[in-house]
């Protein structure tokens, strides 16, 4: 027997067992997804340690799990058994249990559905849709969470077991899953246990966009996120304490910069996936790190590595339009957040020549939102200022 157990890396708060993906007696190969772990940050799927039957389920759904927990044990001794199951699906495979308890058939398991993550596949049960009607448009044609999203909104998928149909569905109420409830949980212990305090500036992001335009003729392509974590970086030099965290004998300083980036998931809220050490790494690095990770957080791939450690968060919140958010709810553990407005052009005064004239600049609003507890009026001043700075006199060459 080769035991199963729940990874020791665990972020934050505890996990429970989300679901099985294979039933006891079911044949495995090495490294197949067995079973779907899920706390209020990322879901994550254990592989299979070896090839086999799974024998027994120790943790089933719903089950607390805590790192180094035994979730149950696969039997290595049968690979006869376990080739006649691969080859003969049992009916309870490909029957599951619809919301509100009525029994119906699942989307086959064909390739498709193997290649679909826990978020996407949990999305697609829970909707009770067709998999094989919905254009994926991730890499090589995954379906991500987002074309789930996209499809049940305009109606264009069928449920299924259920005739195609023009008509948008009723929505109704909307239980809340272990996301939202977590999500939840940690805005009120924040609001209360930290007082917060938002400052607003304003930035012109001229120079951001002729940069940017400049290294898309070179064939790199940036978001204006990718700079906004550089600059922040790099305003941690003149208000070391933004990048710390209240302890109740000290404020603690971060020996690196650890910036985490809120990444909306449409409605199931959003996460924090962290670009770790954003301090030492290049603009072009820090684009990469922000297209890799925001992928995969889209596409529940994510693992608990990916969003513990951080030591400052940014809300890009403008990208869904919004000028202005104050305040934005400090993450747990840190001492400052970071809100970005959207990118308009608005007329502004400027010097030229010596003289006050009107012009016309794409600019945003800023806000840093902080723990009275930790930073001061002052270093909050300072921080927004260099930002600001940095953003402004980015050189185009």
């Amino acid at each position: 027997m080769i035991e199963i157990r729940v990874p020791d890396e665990q972020e934050g708060t505890k996990a429970v067992v989300r679901s099985w993906l294979k039933k006891v007696g079911d044949a495995v190969a090495e490294n197949d997804p067995l079973v779907e772990l899920e706390t209020d940050k990322v879901t994550q799927e254990v592989p299979a340690p070896a090839a086999g039957v799974l024998a027994e389920i120790i943790l089933d759904t719903d089950a607390e799990a805590l790192p180094g927990a035994l979730l149950g044990r696969i039997n290595t001794r049968s690979p006869a058994k376990a080739g006649a199951q691969e080859a003969e699906p049992s009916l309870k495979a490909d029957r599951d249990e619809a919301p509100g308890g009525a029994s119906g058939p699942r989307p086959s398991p064909g390739n498709a559905e193997s290649r679909l993550s826990p978020a996407v596949r949990r999305a697609i049960q829970q909707n009770g849709i067709d998999p094989s009607l919905i254009k994926g448009t991730g890499r090589d044609g995954r379906i991500t969470r987002e074309d789930v999203d996209r499809a049940v909104a305009s109606a264009t998928v069928t449920r299924v077991g259920e005739p195609s149909t023009a008509e948008p569905r009723n929505i109704g109420d909307v239980p809340h899953d272990r996301m939202r409830l977590k999500i939840a949980e940690n805005m009120v212990r924040a609001v209360a246990g930290q007082p917060h305090v938002t400052a607003v500036f304003e930035a012109d992001f001229s120079a951001l966009a002729a940069h940017k335009a400049a290294m898309a003729e070179r064939g790199v392509k940036l978001s204006y996120t990718a700079y906004i974590v550089k600059a922040a970086a790099e305003a941690m030099a003149v208000a070391p304490a933004i990048n710390g965290r209240w302890e109740p004998d000290r404020i603690a300083i971060s020996p690196t910069i650890d910036i985490g980036v809120g990444t909306a998931l449409g409605e199931k809220g959003l996460i924090v996936p962290v670009v770790k050490d954003a301090g030492s790494l290049s603009l072009e690095e820090i684009g990469a790190k922000l297209d890799d990770l925001t992928r995969r957080a889209r596409e529940g791939q994510l693992t608990g590595a990916d969003v513990s450690g951080g030591s400052f968060t940014i809300s890009n919140h403008g990208v869904s339009g919004s000028l202005l958010a104050a305040p934005i709810i400090l993450h747990q553990g840190q001492a400052a957040i970071l809100g970005i407005g959207k990118v308009e052009k608005r007329v502004v005064v400027r010097k030229i020549d010596g003289e006050d004239a009107m012009a016309i600049r794409p600019m945003a609003y800023v806000t840093l939102t902080i723990d009275h507890r930790v930073v001061d009026g002052h270093q909050t001043n300072a921080w927004l200022t260099r930002f600001v700075g940095v953003l402004e006199t980015w050189p185009v060459t």
